[in-house]
């Protein structure tokens, strides 16, 4: 059983350096004198003799193998947590249940000083051999510790500063230590945070390893958190029994793993399975709101993540896996479910095909006939579009359509994953790969869609040296794991999607031509919500996922609002700010203008008409324009999109040409005007707009009010 979580130790008044926190409490020195006594019960003295005696190889190859699971999932996480420490006197240790220590990373000067006192694989760092250490107490503790310097118990130890975390597996039991152990001078108060962080990696990835085939609940008390390593997991299966859960699902829940195990779904959030899939089986649902019984509320998403399995969902008998569940077009079977893996996705989202993306715009329409011409014609797809104009949307409609209906659908964001990563998660990797890798370590997502399609969302972010690598599996369809010399020959299709203008970057160099006009078989641009003319349609299945039993109608007033806002958000600010409506609204039978948010209605009324309003409907907005918002404009700007703005937060002024007479603004307007008009100059992307701002993107979200960026 998972201890409930105890305060992270805090520092005591022995010789240890200002920086760490709380320096001066006795509880740190009472709880460093428990330990101690717990070590003198053990027979061990403070100046016990180091122990070079580690395991035969033999053994500890026996003990590798036992953990090789351990290993897999922990290896990749090491790797990146060393680069975020390198060249600071430090190494990472991953130790199993018993305290043996499996595998080391770290700077080969601090690994020449941790070999003086049997820090290295093989040797048993339990409390028993190695008295007061991080992970040895750890292990005892079930708790996240740091030990350091003199309070380590054994006086060759105290050259070292450790900060180790429990690795737990869904059901409580733990598997192993992770440790960051360093010179005690180069103590730094993050290094538990890291640690910590990249032992909660580790365990979600081995709950999505152990229940792909099950329903998996995302949730947190902030929708923004849904996605993060903050975010709460549980899984339940299909008769409505909690299976498993995360560290942060047990936290926020307050209840051991145990516990939780004793709760269904009904029980716990007063929900079914069956209501939960057909809350998510509409397009673009937005994340449940489900209550405690104390009343405490989370944002709930469902998905199916991991590998192609069948999962029988009570109320609708039928076979799913991954985020995407079922097609409901009579003419397809259940068990015809779109499959796949999109563990960094955050929607959940289910829909029919490209049919159901057909709304009535005319631009939609022509696109929608274009990719029906090429499909299942080996023809890759690029798709260029905003941000939140529903890019993964399409892709998975082409996937739903095509004849690889019925394999995975494998979504990777390539701007989403770390650059350290990207390679290992792409590519996978075998023996050899990382030190102390004895079997096959990890399978490639390109793998993983083996059969099926691989789509590469943001593609244009994907670091310049792996796009060689990417090219050659495109061409050659074989794909070689890291530290492997087989190929693994591999049948995919291709959508790439990006928001970037990826012939300016092949200019600059940082994109490659070949790769480009290998992905570009057929380029489709999505068009900017502003500039479709089936707002109406797209907000009223918004609505219609959010309350399928009682759906709101929108009012005349509010859907002038509408049409006569540039959403630079696109279709997934309408779906936060129609979320949002709903539950103000609280069952009536229409949304009004008071039930929308005080933020929305300011910019709706404030002068702030789209640029594409004045034009005849005909005449859509052309690329490259874009709305100058601002209060008090008598009529619409357009600028380029390149638009610059002062990354200091100085003001942006409209282009030369542009006859705008803005009336006087209050400081938060002109705030609010900056930040939309650098996100419309950076395509709406809000991490470049952070950049050009200087500011976090939290900040954005917060000012605006839009949402998660997925």
């Amino acid at each position: 059983m998972v201890a409930p979580h105890r305060p992270l130790a805090t520092a005591r008044t022995w010789t240890v350096p200002a920086a760490l926190p709380c320096a001066t409490q006795p509880a740190r020195t009472e709880l460093i004198e428990q330990w101690h006594q717990r070590c003198s019960a053990l027979g061990l003295t403070r100046a016990e003799r180091v122990d070079f005696d580690p395991l035969l190889r033999s053994d500890l190859t026996v003990a590798r193998e036992r953990n090789q699971r351990l290993f897999t999932h922990a290896a990749p996480v090491m790797e990146m947590l060393f680069e975020q420490i390198v060249d600071t006197e430090s190494m990472i240790v991953l130790a199993d249940v018993a305290g043996t220590i499996l595998h080391s990373v770290g700077d080969d000067r601090f690994l020449q000083r941790a070999d003086k006192v049997a820090l290295a694989p093989g040797v048993n760092w339990a409390e028993h051999s190695r008295g007061t250490n991080a992970i040895g107490t750890t292990l005892f503790e079930e708790a996240p510790t740091v030990v350091h310097g003199d309070e380590h118990f054994i006086h060759a130890n105290s050259f070292l500063t450790c900060s180790a975390a429990p690795i737990f597996d869904p059901r409580g039991n733990m598997l192993g230590v992770l440790d960051v152990t360093g010179d005690q001078r180069s103590y730094h108060q993050h290094t538990m945070g890291l640690v910590r962080m990249s032992a909660r990696m580790i365990e979600n990835q081995w709950l999505s390893d152990d229940y792909g085939n099950r329903l998996r609940l995302h949730f947190h008390t902030r929708a923004e958190f849904i996605g993060t390593l903050l975010e709460g997991i549980i899984v339940v299966g299909a008769d409505g029994k909690v299976l498993g859960a995360n560290r942060s699902a047990l936290d926020q829940l307050g209840l051991s793993s145990a516990a939780l195990r004793m709760y269904s779904l009904t029980s716990l959030f007063g929900i079914t399975v069956s209501a939960v899939f057909d809350h998510f089986r509409a397009p673009l649902p937005m994340p449940m709101t489900l209550s405690l019984s104390s009343g405490r509320q989370f944002h709930v998403n469902a998905r199916f993540n991991g590998p192609q399995r069948s999962m029988v969902l009570d109320a609708h008998g039928s076979e799913a896996a991954t985020d995407v569940i079922v097609n409901d077009r009579p003419a397809r079977k259940p068990s015809e479910a779109l499959a796949g893996d999109t563990a960094h996705s955050a929607q959940g989202t289910l829909f029919s095909g490209l049919h159901y993306l057909n709304t009535g715009d005319p631009q939609i329409g022509a696109l929608v006939q274009k990719v029906q011409r090429v499909l299942n014609r080996d023809i890759p797809l690029l798709i260029l579009g905003e941000t939140g104009t529903g890019k993964e949307l399409l892709a998975r409609a082409v996937h739903q359509d095509s004849n690889r209906a019925k394999q995975p659908f494998v979504a990777v964001n390539c701007a989403s994953i770390p650059e350290s990563l990207i390679e290992a998660e792409l590519f996978g990797y075998e023996d050899g790969a990382f030190t102390g890798a004895r079997r096959k370590g990890a399978v490639g997502r390109i793998v993983q869609a083996n059969g099926g399609t691989l789509f590469l969302d943001e593609i244009g972010d994907m670091p310049l040296a792996l796009q060689a690598r990417l090219l050659r599996v495109l061409q050659e369809r074989n794909v070689t794991p890291l530290g492997s010399l087989k190929s693994i020959p591999v049948d995919i299709a291709v959508i790439g999607a990006t928001h970037r203008k990826l012939r300016e970057m092949i200019e600059a160099g940082s994109f490659r031509e070949d790769l480009y006009y290998r992905l570009n078989g057929l380029v489709v641009k999505l068009p900017a919500l502003r500039d479709r003319r089936d707002l109406d349609v797209v907000a009223r299945r918004i609505l219609l996922s959010e309350c399928p039993h009682a759906t709101p109608e929108i009012s005349a007033s509010v859907m002038a609002l509408f049409k006569t806002y540039a959403w630079p958000g696109n279709v997934r600010q309408l779906a936060n700010v129609l979320r949002t409506a709903v539950v103000m609204a609280a069952g009536e039978a229409q949304i009004e203008e008071h039930h929308l948010s005080d933020d929305f209605l300011e910019d709706a009324r404030d002068g702030r008409p789209m640029a594409v309003a004045a034009a005849p409907a005909s005449d859509p907005l052309p690329p490259g324009r874009v709305e100058w918002p601002g209060d008090g404009l008598a009529g619409a700007c357009s600028a380029p999109h390149d638009l610059a703005v002062d990354r200091a937060g100085a003001s942006a002024t409209p282009p030369a040409g542009a006859e705008c007479t803005a009336a006087p603004r209050t400081l938060g307007e002109a705030e609010i005007d900056l930040i939309r008009n650098t996100l419309s100059a950076a395509n709406g992307n809000i991490s470049e707009a952070s950049k050009r701002l200087g500011i976090s993107r939290n900040t954005i979200y917060r000012k605006l009010k839009w949402g998660k960026e997925s």
